[in-house]
């Protein structure tokens, strides 16, 4: 594997998912393959979860780790071509990234969307310059458009905790104040999908996403027939995809929010979030801390999602 961008990036699932659970049961066996290699994590945006997992994993391998977050003790980097750099960003990224590619075996890039264009958004500008130009593998820790490792770390505890052998899962907006990207529930759909397990996405009309990633899910917009029957619950917001609202916040109905009386229609299902998330927004306090609620495994199986792909882009 020289890059890991996307569900395609990965090969056989199954594969993939026996693998990562192999490196769980002793996530130390393979603690000398990363001797005397760095990796040089590149933060665009803000991370908790994202900075200490793949920290972590590359600790277990052996690597050295390096953190750069852009604009905080880093020169601030120009992106675009043709600009005369005459304001605040001293530096343009196609001379930062070969020289980063200079101190490191493996890089981390971590780049939401802005929302100023859905065109540069999802042309991914940020991370394929990355992929261009560093002369490294290159991974993904989220993009605009993905979040593979996060997908990646969903599929673990699906497959840890399911209880048939295709289950229902259930993709359901939920409301925010402010707008977020789509790049997760992009990315979990397109996961979901490879697997071939039964994908519904609930929303409210106008937050359609890009039919892309939908897949084959059925999109239903009336959030109790999705939810009935349910095996797993993903709960998650992002702002609206489709023109001319894109990036717009075009709803924050509470009735939305994941409460008891929307898990009870399903078969028992467990919850699960990205995290960070807003109690009482997107989950209320009783669904999120009951034991249907799997945020946390969800969240320690980040450190093996990323040592499994760390250790491919090593030994590839």
């Amino acid at each position: 594997m020289k890059k890991f961008t996307c569900v395609e990036d990965i090969g056989n699932l199954q594969v993939a998912i026996d693998e990562a659970l192999e490196i769980k049961r002793d996530r130390f066996r393979f603690q000398n393959i990363g001797k005397n290699k760095t990796l040089l994590m590149i933060f665009f945006n803000s991370s908790l979860r994202t900075r200490l997992s793949t920290q972590k994993a590359a600790m277990n391998l052996g690597m050295n780790t390096i953190v750069l977050d852009v604009n905080h003790g880093a020169w601030k980097l120009e992106t675009e071509r043709g600009v005369v750099m005459d304001g605040d960003k001293p530096e343009h990224l196609l001379e930062a990234i070969p020289v980063m590619g200079c101190y490191c075996d493996i890089i981390g890039i971590r780049s939401f969307a802005q929302f100023e264009s859905k065109e540069n958004d999802y042309s991914e500008k940020i991370l394929n310059q990355f992929l261009l130009y560093s002369g490294r593998p290159v991974f993904s820790m989220e993009a605009a458009t993905r979040h593979p490792l996060q997908s990646f770390a969903d599929l673990i505890t699906i497959e840890e905790y399911k209880k048939t052998t295709r289950p229902k899962v259930v993709l359901s907006w939920a409301p925010h104040p402010r707008a977020l990207p789509q790049a997760v529930p992009n990315s979990f759909a397109e996961w979901i999908n490879a697997t071939g397990y039964e994908l519904v996405i609930t929303h409210p009309e106008g937050y359609e996403l890009d039919p892309t990633f939908v897949g084959n899910a059925h999109i239903e917009y009336d959030r109790k027939k999705a939810f009935t029957g349910a095996d797993f619950v993903y709960a998650k917001n992002w702002a609206a995809y489709m023109d001319p609202n894109y990036g717009q916040v075009l709803s924050k109905d509470h009735a939305w929010t994941v409460d008891t009386a929307t898990m009870a229609l399903t078969n028992n299902a467990y919850f699960m979030h990205c995290l960070p998330v807003r109690r009482n927004m997107i989950v209320t306090d009783d669904v999120i801390e009951s034991p249907q609620s799997i945020v946390i495994p969800e969240a320690a199986n980040r450190e093996i999602s990323a040592q499994t792909v760390l250790k491919r882009l090593l030994t590839d």
